[in-house]
């Protein structure tokens, strides 16, 4: 009953003529040769295999689940699920976006980016076990060794092993500080590492032949709290410099979380019981080389909930389309039915709109973010480099909390639009609404994410980022304001502009009094800050679709409908919003812990 369609249309518009990436990467000489044809000749084959290899997979997956043989400490994954990876590793699929020096394609990130949010579509459980490889390659390559880079890269890029990180422990949540895993210098330069860590996501499966966990500790000198955290690759199997697997190391499955969602990827608990594993990075330092692969796994659990929310979209407006029930208040739309499509109902239009600009939104801003990676990572130009990497840094914890919110938000109304059928497993919806409420919470909660934006990257260099941001859709605005046409679009974003260097103003200077006040506004300010983003990109894309709307492409009046949805139904939650920022920390903090 659940289909999927992969959005080529709107992943081309948001591209090319959004954010003219092949211009951008002509900028790149890493990617100079990269053109429209060969980005769209890629997407159209990932799509393919999102929709006809792992999608079919997706509602089974989840009723089936993980197995874990407790005698061997072995996880079986859901039928179907190896055999699919086969033919992602076939298809050279993980190489993608990969250093041609260790096996790559040497594609963008922002590639990458789009199949990864059509796996996610597809299938969210099965997609987390190549996912987290990206994380993982991308560590070692910024902090390994050259010995660990030439042994385990080439292997994560060909997709033959895969990888993990092994971050928290039973009694630390977000707070690694307080980690226990303790690691012990050998003879030979390697560790011995003993502890526990919990809630890994693809932890034990047999997939691949390897799996690459990369396991923070603690060194036996090491200082208390997250300075003294370091960094080791832990191998599933020992390997030999060539690459050739030698004995099992000592850390195993031992048990897997029975959770509410994604139940057809292995989140396990890992035991280490004196494994073997090598230092990266310097010692005391873990987290710095961790942030590589945390803040990579934060863009990707955004993606993840733009995934779901544009499947969950999709299903829900041909549920839509075809249920029949009630009249429409105005007079019958279908007299020749018994009854009108639930589509002609204001409300259930709503939901659905509410779904898809969501989408739209999302995916504008998770292309143009990663777009910022490919030129933090490869630009030639130095100010450039460090104008993306301030970019980034300012828009990650948004896409990772304001997409999943809104994912969640979107997931819902989708179910709902189902009525009695969302709550059935058949249907699918359930499982959606499921799997996006974990989104919200891992790879840091939505929280810690919101204290990220405030904290450290806006009052952290006193609204250095948010300002340079803020100077781009100063710009814009100016450019477009006097365009008759844009002023829909134009006079509330500039609206927003001013009240968001306003209100970052006033708690800046609550919180040189008394620094929770950063913690009571956190929530709500990335979420107005969020809505900044998509109102930007939205009047972007309006402009766009206003300037082709005589091509007869009812592409761009859909578009046009959106945004203008998105401006005066979603948007203006920002009013309530700036409203409880500035209603600080007292009503929070004022009342006696023992009355709770």
């Amino acid at each position: 009953m659940a289909q999927y369609n992969p959005p080529l249309r709107d992943l081309q518009f948001v591209l090319h003529e959004l954010l003219d990436v092949c211009g951008e990467f002509k900028q790149i000489p890493a990617f100079a040769e990269v053109d429209a044809d060969t980005v769209n000749a890629v997407l159209e084959e990932g799509g393919k295999f999102a929709k006809e290899v792992i999608f079919p997979l997706n509602i089974t997956g989840d009723a089936e689940g993980c197995t874990l043989d407790k005698a061997t400490h072995e996880v079986t994954p859901p039928k179907g699920f190896k055999e699919a990876y086969a033919q992602y590793v076939e298809g050279g699929w993980p190489a993608l976006s990969c250093n041609p020096e260790y096996g790559g394609q040497g594609l963008p990130h922002t590639v990458n980016q789009c199949f990864y949010e059509m796996l996610n579509s597809a299938n969210q459980s099965w997609t987390m076990y190549p996912g987290l490889s990206h994380g993982a390659y991308e560590a070692l390559e910024a902090h390994g060794t050259p010995e660990q880079k030439a042994l385990y890269l080439p292997k994560l890029v060909s997709g033959e092993w895969t990888g993990t990180m092994c971050l928290t422990e039973p009694h630390c949540g977000t707070d690694l500080g307080l980690l226990r895993t303790k690691a012990e210098p050998l003879p030979d330069g390697s560790y011995k590492i003993t502890g526990q860590k919990i809630f890994i996501s693809a932890g034990e499966h047999n997939l691949a032949a390897n799996i690459v966990h990369l396991v923070l500790a603690r060194l036996p000198d090491a200082p208390a709290g997250s300075k003294g955290i370091s960094l080791f690759v832990v191998p599933k199997f020992l390997a030999h410099a060539d690459g050739r697997l030698g004995e099992r190391n000592a850390i195993h499955c031992g048990a897997l979380e029975h959770k509410m969602g994604i139940h057809g990827n292995s989140t396990a608990q890992m035991i280490l019981d004196g494994a073997v594993g090598t230092l990266v990075g310097e010692p005391h330092k873990g987290l710095n080389a961790m942030f590589v692969m945390m803040n990579a796994a934060r863009l990707g659990v955004g993606n993840q909930s733009l995934g779901l929310t544009e499947v969950a979209y999709q299903n829900a407006v041909a549920y839509a389309k075809d249920r029949l029930q009630m009249r429409a208040l105005s007079g019958p739309k279908a007299p020749e039915k018994a009854a009108d499509p639930i589509i002609v109902h204001p409300d259930v239009r709503k939901m659905l709109l509410t779904a898809r600009a969501f989408a739209e939104g999302g995916r504008a801003l998770a292309v143009y973010t990663v777009l910022q990676l490919d030129k933090e990572l490869h630009h030639p130009d130095e100010d450039v480099r460090k104008e993306a990497s301030d970019e980034l840094a300012l828009l990650t914890p948004i896409i990772k909390a304001f997409i999943t919110d809104n994912g969640w938000l979107a997931t819902s109304h989708c179910m709902q639009v189902y009525g009695g059928h969302g709550f059935i497993h058949e249907w699918g919806m359930e499982q959606y609404v499921r799997d996006a409420r974990i989104n919200m919470i891992y790879e840091g909660t939505n929280t810690i994410q919101s204290l990220d934006l405030l904290g450290r990257k806006v009052l952290g260099d006193n609204g250095k980022k948010l300002k340079a941001f803020g100077k781009k859709i100063a710009e814009f605005v100016e450019e477009q304001g006097v365009r008759e046409d844009m002023q829909e679009f134009i006079n509330p974003l500039a609206d927003l502009g001013d009240k968001v260097t306003k209100l970052t103003t006033e708690i800046g200077m609550k919180a040189f009094a008394n620094a929770d006040e950063v913690g009571a506004a956190a929530v709500d300010y990335l979420r107005v800050v969020g809505h900044l983003t998509y109102a930007y990109l939205f009047a972007r894309m309006a402009k766009i679709a206003l300037d082709k709307q005589g091509s007869g492409d009812t592409f761009y009046t859909a578009k046009l409908h959106t945004a203008r949805f998105y401006f005066a139904k979603l948007l203006p939650e920002t009013a309530s919003l700036i409203r409880s920022c500035r209603a600080g920390l007292s009503p929070l903090m004022a009342m006696d812990e023992a009355l709770f």
